[in-house]
């Protein structure tokens, strides 16, 4: 009896350890697999260019640094980092401090335009912006108002503010109103409620769309180059264009300026880790 009560108990846990076995497998497969491409251009960085074109993964015959010094000095490096730091930690916090306080605006006032006009904000987001850009630059071109960073960071405003308000609208409406009534007996206005009440219980989507925000912001191609026309503007991505001419390539100097674009914004994962982390945990709990 006691042979034959164990057999169902054995076959439990020789399934349970196939499946965390073909888990683990299928994980570290799409580990490779995403992993891969940023290896190759690691790799390959080192290399001269008939190197790369000949035997793209193979090793470095011999490891030199050429290709970052002369990335380093092509792309203006400490000019463009200084443009990508700017604008995307002051588009960052235009979003954040705009889009919060417009979710706090539409949930707490309970008026049917505010209804109306959460729709239309929806939609925003439906319209790609592909479809707008050409009008955007003939707009804000005839103007005279393309090629400033100012101008920049007011598009990413306008594009980031709808996917930021609607992620806080649904935050906010799950705090207790009753907080905030308790600040105002107390002899807090409006403005402190918020900053001082409602937005540090934020935090956690807050943290997820600063991750949002920064990776795209940051990686960025089009919309810069549609706007920042002179050098002394340019951001990292743009910087890069410059190893791409139209009849050759500078890959080995193209990979080590991709190197040197990532290395940022992964101080940035390493430094808020844990932030970062505790926020997107946080925001799946809320």
């Amino acid at each position: 009896m006691a042979q034959q009560s164990s057999k169902p108990f054995l076959t439990r846990a020789r399934k349970k350890q196939i499946r965390n076995t073909l888990l683990f497998m299928l994980s570290l497969t799409l580990f490779v697999l995403y992993f891969f491409p940023f290896v190759l251009v690691l790799i390959n960085s080192f290399k001269e260019r008939l190197d790369i074109v000949t035997n793209p993964l193979a090793l470095p015959t011999t490891w030199s640094f050429a290709n970052y010094i002369e990335a380093y000095q092509t792309m203006n490096f400490m000019s463009a980092l200084w443009n990508s730091v700017l604008i995307t930690t002051v588009s960052v916090l235009l979003i954040i401090v705009f889009s919060s306080m417009f979710a706090y605006y539409l949930v707490r006032w309970k008026w049917k335009v505010n209804g109306w006009i959460f729709l239309l904000l929806i939609a925003s987001m439906i319209i790609p912006f592909q479809a707008l850009m050409i009008p955007f630059v003939s707009i804000f071109g005839n103007l005279g108002l393309l090629n400033s960073k100012w101008i920049l960071m007011f598009f990413y405003l306008g594009f980031g503010l709808g996917l930021a308000t609607f992620m806080y609208h649904g935050f906010i409406k799950n705090i207790p109103v009753e907080l905030e009534e308790a600040a105002i007996i107390d002899g807090a206005s409006r403005l402190q409620v918020f900053w001082k009440v409602v937005f540090p219980m934020l935090k956690p989507i807050t943290v997820t769309i600063v991750i949002l925000d920064v990776l795209w912001i940051w990686n960025d191609f089009l919309l810069p180059a549609l706007v920042l026309v002179s050098e002394s503007n340019r951001t990292i991505p743009l910087s890069t264009f410059y190893f791409f001419g139209q009849y050759t390539s500078a890959f080995g100097p193209a990979m080590a300026g991709l190197v040197l674009a990532m290395i940022p914004i992964l101080i940035f994962f390493i430094i808020l880790q844990k932030q970062v982390i505790k926020g997107v945990m946080d925001g799946a709990i809320k």
